[in-house]
């Protein structure tokens, strides 16, 4: 566990490292379609220094927001706050803000940049439909996110995955008003224009390179906090009950978007159970493992 959480703080680092690259990356392919020069990779240079920065000290802080997320009144949620002081006090991690989000479906993330700067969400439909143990367990896997770093990488792909969508989106806009009309020894053949299909297909595919990436560490990441949930409440039925209740619930968390699916403790998107034809490459894109399989491991505990 306790080189899990070094790991996580290595990827945070590389996260960052690939997603300056790819960025750049992209500018310079713009820049060469459209003729722009270095320009175009100076500005993209720009944006992923800034983002990155921006990701770190302030994607908590945007990914409540997205979430709709208000702090919970301690007067008005006394169960909530007592529950999250209480493991806290048992696993020596200070206490995260508590905010809700007024949402029916039952479901909740954490997020910050590490322990000492954390918070944990949770949504009414969540209090309303879980019991005490199982609360505590839904709790005890956010504050295991916590205490594992995996907040850090997870909040911060949330500004990243953005970020990468928005400048491939900018940068496809561009190459069309501009109509890859660059002309230069060898681009054109009969029409054609290799370099721009090549570049086309590399500005299509990075958002989704991105996306698989984020869905990836977020499936190892909730395997974990399941495990390190049930050493802190040393109860695993709790979080077993607790994941078979969202497992029966089938409420689609509208607080959710795309960017911040991977922070919650249950895929919170519509459509994340396909078995269709193109189930496999919709699960390729899912930011969390089957509830099947996450109760089955806890029950071999």
């Amino acid at each position: 566990m306790f080189e899990e959480i070094r790991a996580n703080k290595r990827r945070s680092v590389i996260l960052i490292a690939v997603f300056v690259i790819v960025t750049v990356a992209i500018g310079l392919v713009v820049g060469t379609l459209i003729g722009g020069g270095p320009l175009p990779t100076a500005i993209a240079f720009i944006i992923a220094a800034v983002t990155a920065g921006v990701s770190y000290w302030k994607s908590d802080r945007i990914a409540l927001r997205v979430s709709r997320a208000v702090p919970a009144d301690p007067a008005v949620y006394q169960r909530l706050h007592n529950l999250v002081e209480g493991l806290c006090i048992a696993s020596g991690l200070p206490k995260p803000a508590v905010y809700i989000i007024d949402d029916p479906a039952p479901n909740a993330f954490a997020t910050g940049r590490n322990p000492q700067h954390a918070a944990i969400a949770v949504t009414t439909g969540l209090l309303e439909k879980m019991n005490r143990v199982e609360l505590e367990g839904v709790v005890a896997h956010e504050l295991s996110h916590i205490r594992n770093y995996d907040i850090l990488v997870s909040t911060i792909a949330v500004v990243l995955v953005g970020t990468i969508a928005i400048v491939t989106d900018l940068s496809l806009r561009m190459m069309w008003w501009n109509g890859g009309r660059v002309s230069r020894d060898g681009d054109r053949q009969n029409g054609s224009n290799p370099l721009a299909l090549i570049g086309i297909v590399l500005l299509v595919v990075a958002p989704i390179v991105a996306k698989a990436m984020q869905a990836a560490l977020s499936r190892r990441r909730e395997t974990l906090a399941d495990t390190s949930a049930c050493q802190m409440t040393r109860y695993p039925p709790g979080l077993i009950s607790a994941l078979e209740k969202l497992k029966a619930d089938t409420t689609t968390t509208h607080s959710a978007s795309m960017a911040t699916a991977h922070l919650w403790i249950e895929q919170p998107l519509s459509g994340v159970r396909d078995e269709g034809r193109l189930g496999w490459f919709h699960r390729m894109f899912d930011t969390h493992p089957p509830l099947d399989q996450r109760i089955a491991m806890l029950k071999e505990l």
